[in-house]
């Protein structure tokens, strides 16, 4: 069993492409990140391919190669990631789908998110749905914010229906994207009935007054089958804890034998708790071996297309979560530090897209920091990352190298 303290954070969708309006540069390039320009000039700083080849650039393909499986041999689907964190039950032939609450005006995908839904709100919408869709083997869970899950009990097909991301199409007529294939006729009929089920809320104007948002319908995707993985204290004798606003890192912790913590005021947003995220890092590795923090907020805003927001989460990362962070290491003797993001989401596209990552390790060993320092004169970001020569193609591996 390791003694080593292994800590991991991540900024979710953190990588962008060159941005004219930057001079050129991606928003690493132009943000301030002193911490994680330190990290990757006293550690290793390399680049990642965290998506393997042929999949779909999702947080859930990208994040199972952080955590140490090949999303080739263990991905399900991603809905089965986060009920799992949900605690809801699944049976081998139960399929768990994501469900969206969504902004859909004029036959067009406004928003994915109903323009971040509360979770109170949220869970009226969830609740109005179940009533008025009380058919036997389809149950609705609310989750948080416009994160929830529907589960369709016995699935009677072969093949998982195929669907879309809402994250995929924001802008575009939603008509072209449907589900497909097995099942895809009742997927479809339940979309629309919750989406006139929504309108006829007799409380809904009162509603989006006190909460804000604009739910119009649902989206369900990402449909899977319960994972079966070894787990990382099998594996590499590491136990400890996911921090994360989301339900899918905790689900993907779950499966690895990882226990949730909870952080308050932890949104998924700009909003978010940098301070109490560090705060329960430095608190998990107290008690454990290992620890994954992962932030939302650069993510949201990529897919917002906002770059103010995205340069605003980044900095917020660096100065708020991986600073205070590496002070608070200082009084351990022996720890690796990764930080990278799971996957670029670049503002042009306002979605995910596969490119590999930039990724720093800082390591110290009996007191002492030691690591290549192969960017000496480099900071944080894809271009620096790129010129080091060190890339890792199977982004499953990467945990080895913390090891």
């Amino acid at each position: 069993m390791t003694e080593r303290k292994i800590i991991i954070l991540v900024g979710d969708g953190m990588a962008d492409y060159p941005i004219a309006s930057l001079g050129g540069k991606t928003v690493l390039e132009a943000a301030q990140t002193p911490n994680m320009d330190t990290i990757a000039r006293e550690g290793l700083l390399g680049l990642v391919r965290t998506v393997p080849e042929g999949m779909s650039p999702g947080s859930d393909t990208a994040n199972l190669s952080i955590f140490g499986y090949n999303p080739k041999q263990y991905y399900t689907g991603r809905a089965p990631l986060e009920a799992l964190n949900m605690g809801i039950e699944l049976g081998a032939r139960d399929v768990a789908f994501r469900l969206n609450i969504v902004t859909i005006e004029d036959g067009i995908m406004e928003d994915f998110s109903a323009h971040h839904i509360e979770s109170k709100f949220g869970k009226e919408i969830m609740q109005a749905v179940a009533a008025g869709i009380a058919e036997k083997g389809i149950e609705f869970y609310a989750g948080v914010s416009y994160r929830n899950i529907m589960v369709w009990r016995d699935f009677p097909f072969a093949e998982i229906t195929m669907t879309v991301p809402p994250h995929d199409i924001q802008g575009k007529a939603f008509a072209h994207y449907l589900p497909s294939g097995e099942g895809a006729s009742r997927l479809i009929d339940i979309m629309e009935r919750a989406g006139k089920i929504i309108f006829q809320m007799k409380n809904l104007a009162d509603l989006k007054k006190t909460y804000g948002g604009n739910p119009t319908g649902i989206w369900l995707w990402g449909g899977g089958k319960k994972p079966q993985i070894q787990t990382l204290k099998e594996r590499f004798g590491l136990f400890g804890y996911t921090i994360s606003a989301v339900d899918l890192i905790h689900g993907i912790g779950r499966a690895a034998g990882l226990e949730p913590m909870r952080v308050d005021g932890a949104t998924g947003y700009l909003d978010t708790n940098y301070e109490g995220k560090a705060d329960a890092v430095l608190h998990a590795v107290s008690n454990a071996n290992f620890v994954l923090c992962h932030v939302e907020s650069p993510d949201e805003s990529g897919h917002e297309g906002n770059l103010e927001h995205k340069l605003k989460a980044i900095e917020d990362f660096d100065a708020r979560l991986v600073g205070r962070v590496l002070r608070g290491l200082e009084k351990f003797d022996d720890w690796s530090l990764l930080v990278l993001p799971d996957h670029p989401t670049p503002i042009s596209l306002r979605t995910h897209s596969n490119e590999p990552v930039p990724f720093a390790i800082m390591k110290k060993v009996k007191g002492k920091c030691i690591g290549s320092r192969n960017a000496k004169g480099f900071s944080f970001d894809e271009n620096s990352a790129a010129k080091t020569g060190v890339f890792i193609d199977h982004g499953y591996e990467l945990i080895e190298h913390l090891l």
